[in-house]
C-alpha cells in the first residue's frame, strides 16, 4: 500500500433509513442516530473507525443539503470544504461520481475507500486490515474492490456476490467476482448460504480514482459525463444543482459494479451488519432469557418472546404480554407494532402515512 496520504474515504450520508422508521425519519435518518444506546451516532462511528486508516482532511463526507447543520454538529472536525452536499436524493452512482469530481481536483492518483455512513462493525481491527488488503488489490491490480461478508443465515434483505473460489489476489481472502444478485427470495437465498461461493454484498468499495472514472465512462456515460462538468467548478452551486436535476437515480451496482469485468471481493468478516432493518439491529443486540431485545426504559414483558422493544420515552411504562416475534416501537410521533416477518413492508406503510398523514410522522 503507498503512502496514505494518497488514501481517500468517502462516507455516504444522505439516505433516509425508510425501513428504521419511525425512529429514522427525513428530518433525522438513522446515520444522525444512536441507535445501538452507546453515545455516539452511527455517523460519528463510521468516521472514527475511518481516521484510524485515513488521514482527516481526506475524509469526503456526501449527504443532502437538508442535513447541513446535523452533519456540522455531529462531525465539527471535518472540514467544511469536505462536506459536499446534494441538492437532489439520486442514489449512490451520482454521490459516487460527485466525490470523485471533488477528490479529482485534489489528488488525480488517489485511492478511494467509499463506505455507507450507517453500519455496524464490531471487529474494528479485522476490518482495518481488511481494508488494506483491499488497498493493496485495489492499487496492484488496478480493479474495483468490494468487501463481501460471510453469511450468517439466508437473509433476503442484502444483496449477494458469487466469487470464483479458484480465483488469486494479494491475499488467499482476494477473489475475482462471477456475479452480484440483488435481495433473493427466501429459497434463493438458502442456495446461496449452502453453496459457499455467495458473501453478503456490504456495500463498501475500494478502488484507485483512474479505476473508476474509467468503468464509470465505459459503463454509465450518462452519469460521468454530467460530473465531467464539474471540473475546476466544484464551487458552482448552480452547476451541481443542473447536474442532479438532469441525471438520473442510479445505484453504483446497477451502474457499474454488475455490468465491470475486472471485480475483486475480499471474503470478510468483521462483525458487519448493515442495520437496514429492526430485524438487522435485533440480530446484533444482545437478549434477555426469552430472546427479548429492549432498548428501552420501564419496559415489563410477560410470556413475550424474540421481540424487540425501542423506546424514546423515559416518562411511560410499557407492558407487554403474549407477544412473539414483533417490533415494537414506540416514539414522541408513531407507534409501530409489526410482525417481524413483515419488516420488508415498512417502506409501504411509511408511504401510507406519508400520504394519509401528512409528512410530519415520516
Amino acid at each position: 500500500m503507498r503512502n496514505n496520504n494518497h488514501l481517500y474515504a468517502v462516507l455516504m450520508a444522505g439516505g433516509t433509513g425508510t425501513r428504521f422508521w419511525p425512529v429514522s425519519t427525513t428530518r433525522k435518518p438513522k446515520q444522525f442516530l444512536d441507535i445501538l444506546g452507546v453515545g455516539k451516532t452511527l455517523i460519528q462511528l463510521t468516521y472514527e473507525r475511518l481516521l484510524k486508516i485515513c488521514p482527516k482532511e481526506n475524509i469526503i463526507i456526501v449527504t443532502h443539503e437538508r442535513y447541513k447543520e446535523v452533519v456540522s454538529e455531529q462531525l465539527p472536525e471535518v472540514l467544511p470544504e469536505n462536506i459536499l452536499y446534494e441538492p437532489l436524493k439520486k442514489n449512490t452512482a451520482p454521490c459516487i461520481a460527485y466525490a470523485n469530481a471533488v477528490i479529482k481536483n485534489i489528488n488525480p492518483d488517489a485511492t478511494v475507500i467509499v463506505s455507507p455512513s450507517d453500519h455496524l462493525i464490531l471487529k474494528e481491527e479485522e476490518y482495518i486490515n481488511t481494508l488494506k488488503i483491499a488497498v493493496r488489490q485495489a492499487e496492484t491490480a488496478q480493479c474495483l474492490v468490494t468487501l463481501g461478508i460471510k453469511p450468517t443465515r439466508p437473509d433476503t434483505g442484502y444483496g449477494y456476490i458469487q466469487f470464483n473460489p479458484d480465483s488469486e489476489g494479494v491475499a488467499p481472502n482476494v477473489k475475482k467476482v462471477k456475479t452480484f444478485t440483488e435481495k433473493p427470495d427466501k429459497e434463493l437465498a438458502k442456495q446461496f448460504l449452502q453453496s459457499g461461493d455467495f458473501y453478503w454484498n456490504s456495500g463498501i468499495f475500494i478502488w484507485t480514482l483512474k479505476a473508476i472514472e474509467d468503468a464509470f465512462k465505459k459503463y454509465d456515460p450518462h452519469t460521468y459525463s454530467y460530473f465531467s462538468e464539474l471540473h475546476e467548478r466544484i464551487n458552482e452551486v448552480d452547476l451541481i444543482k443542473h447536474i442532479y436535476s438532469e441525471v438520473k437515480n442510479n445505484s453504483i451496482d446497477f451502474a457499474v459494479m454488475e455490468k465491470a469485468e475486472d471485480v475483486c471481493v475480499v471474503l470478510s468478516d468483521f462483525g458487519w451488519s448493515d442495520l437496514g432493518t429492526w430485524g438487522a439491529l435485533y440480530e446484533v443486540s444482545s437478549k434477555d432469557d426469552n430472546q427479548n431485545v429492549v432498548i428501552a426504559k420501564h419496559v415489563h414483558l410477560f410470556e413475550s418472546r424474540k421481540n424487540i422493544v425501542f423506546s424514546q420515552k423515559t416518562d411511560k411504562v410499557v407492558v407487554i404480554s403474549g407477544l412473539e416475534n414483533f417490533i415494537v416501537v414506540d416514539t414522541p410521533k408513531a407507534l409501530l407494532i409489526c410482525d417481524k416477518k413483515n419488516e420488508q413492508k415498512i417502506k409501504n406503510y411509511v408511504t401510507t402515512v406519508r400520504l394519509e398523514d401528512g409528512t410530519e410522522f415520516v
